[in-house]
């Protein structure tokens, strides 16, 4: 019975995402057809300039001379399909080229994710055993300057600290080409590399999540179900782990699925930071180049992301809470 529930309350989130997906992928065509410039520009430009008639020749040959109405009804109609468009600047399918940047982006994203999770948590739960104590002082003031720092920022300087004057980390890149590793090398090699990116991409969500877990945790301490628990004679590290934590929690799990969107952004400017090979980069790239159609790809791509995120996050609720799956 909880099985089908649970089912249930999957599908009917799926079709509600459905229209969502649509809106966004609108959205999104229109507003980058209001960015100045277009592909045949970036292209004429890149020739050395050309011929009005040359120009007009190259938005012939994308459709790009066509109304907007008609753009995006073939656009939409290629999505229908299962088609994310061709990439002219690229000379290969916008899909060819998503799903080859896709694993880095995910390697990054993933790692940053858990290691801003666990250790926000964490420390979010040992800043609240003793409020206004000196580790409770200490984490408050790194989460605050790890949240007020610009991602780019925290990346020049660990760049500064730990490759240029430790040597610890290499500078960018995602692997040693010139090493010709293979095997558990190469993984070792690609795990030295992500150190950095990935540090600087999940120190900032840290900071959030160790401030939200200490509130949460501190709110929790004063319901009537932990003064019961005390009543009781339970040990403080038995009420915090048993029941204070499994509550505080939820709402950080909330707002970790929430973030999903900004921390994908987020790997822009670290993937650029650190020349990492992702959608990041890619997204960077074709921006610069107009080419409209793969940075379509990629939007679409990331709202997908955000919409799979927070299903995960409605299951992961309507597990623990039933009335969640049946409402």
């Amino acid at each position: 019975m909880r099985a089908a529930l649970i089912l249930s309350f999957v599908a009917r989130r799926i079709l509600q995402a459905i229209p969502t997906l649509v809106g966004i992928a609108i959205l999104n065509f229109l507003l980058l057809q209001l960015a100045p410039g277009d592909l045949a520009s970036v292209l004429a430009g890149e020739s050395g300039g050309s011929s009005g008639e040359y120009i007009d020749e190259i938005r012939q040959k994308f459709g790009l001379d066509q109304p907007i109405y008609v753009q995006l009804l073939a656009y939409l109609k290629n999505l229908a399909v299962g088609d994310l468009g061709y990439s002219a600047r690229n000379n290969e399918a916008v899909s060819t080229l998503i799903i080859g940047r896709l694993g880095p982006t995910l390697m990054l994203t993933a790692t940053a994710f858990v290691l801003a999770l666990v250790l926000g948590v964490v420390l979010g739960a040992v800043s609240s055993r003793r409020v206004h104590s000196t580790e409770d002082n200490v984490i408050s003031v790194l989460s605050m300057v790890f949240y007020a720092m610009p991602l780019f920022w925290i990346g020049l300087m660990l760049i500064l600290v730990f490759s240029v004057w430790l040597r610890w980390f290499p500078v960018a890149g995602m692997e040693d080409v010139a090493a010709f590793y293979s095997g558990f090398d190469r993984v070792r090699d690609i795990a030295w590399h992500l150190v950095l990116p990935a540090t600087t991409l999940g120190l900032f969500y840290m900071a959030v999540y160790t401030r939200m877990t200490r509130a949460a945790m501190i709110d929790q301490k004063d319901m009537d179900y932990v003064t019961t628990a005390r009543a009781k004679g339970l040990s403080e590290s038995r009420i915090t782990i048993r029941h204070a934590f499994p509550n505080a929690v939820l709402p950080v799990i909330t707002m970790a699925g929430v973030q999903l969107g900004t921390l994908l952004g987020g790997s822009v400017v670290v993937e650029t930071v650190f020349a990492w090979p992702g959608l990041g980069t890619l997204a960077y790239q074709a921006l610069f180049a107009r080419d409209l159609n793969l940075l379509l790809g990629i939007f679409l791509l990331c709202a997908c992301m955000v919409v799979v995120a927070n299903i995960l996050i409605d299951v992961l609720y309507a597990l623990i809470d039933k009335r969640i799956a049946m409402s």
